[in-house]
């Protein structure tokens, strides 16, 4: 397990304290819909941190062609239809160009820098002439509007309990998954990023802004190069 990363309940943990049942329960939402509306109908996606395929068997189905990559193979064993990779992100290195990173589920938001920078260097080293790295952000209010608590159409409950500093700009945040037989939990670090500090830390790793794709500005499609104008 990664220091200051836990996860609580039934079967496997990944090492950043995620639940494989946990993750194959959970729907997928919007997402999908964002990404297609973003992309070239039939692109080669290299989704990293794919998880158990919430959102890669969604993109399949949407006629895309996707590469999966996790650092668990517990979790990469649910995919199914999509070539499948098991690798630490920031040590991928796959000699291949694709249409599409994707780099969702607030994985730039990771508490440690270096971290962050390799995820990043990642997405530049595989992103294709012409192509595009598709970042799913925080919300604003990410890390203020604590506790709060959502209940899903689907009969779950979802609840981010605390997010407490834990020094050098990082947040431990705790949450907990309430199912009608299981419950699960995960304590994980996040750095908050304000808009300015995002577009900072894509400039560092020569990634640039090209167009926010959703009102909340969760959704980022960035591509390679240096200044240049943003969409809002």
């Amino acid at each position: 397990m990664r220091e200051g990363y836990e996860g609580t309940g039934p079967g496997a943990i990944t090492p950043d304290g995620c639940a494989v049942e946990l993750y194959s329960r959970l729907p997928v939402r919007d997402e999908p819909d964002v990404i297609a509306a973003a992309v070239p109908a039939g692109a080669r996606i290299l989704e990293l941190g794919s998880g158990v395929g919430r959102m890669t068997h969604a993109l399949l189905e949407r006629g895309f062609r996707v590469t999966a990559v996790d650092e668990s193979a517990e979790m990469l064993e649910r995919v199914r239809g999509a070539r499948t990779i098991c690798s630490p992100i920031e040590d991928l290195d796959l000699g291949e160009k694709f249409d599409v990173v994707l780099l969702a589920s607030f994985l730039v938001h990771a508490g440690d820098a270096e971290v962050r920078r390799g995820l990043l260097r990642t997405c530049v080293r595989h992103v294709a002439g012409g192509g595009s790295v598709l970042i799913q952000r925080e919300g604003e209010d990410y890390h203020t509007n604590v506790p709060r608590e959502r209940v899903d159409p689907s009969g779950f409950t979802v609840r981010i309990v605390s997010s407490e500093p834990v020094g050098d700009g990082v947040n431990s945040v705790r949450a907990e998954y309430e199912f009608p037989d299981a419950a699960w939990t995960q304590t994980f670090r996040a750095r908050p990023l304000t808009e300015e500090q995002f577009e900072e830390a894509l400039g560092e790793t020569g990634l640039r802004v090209d167009q926010y794709l959703t009102e909340d500005r969760t959704w980022v499609r960035a591509v390679p190069g240096g200044l240049g104008g943003r969409g809002a």
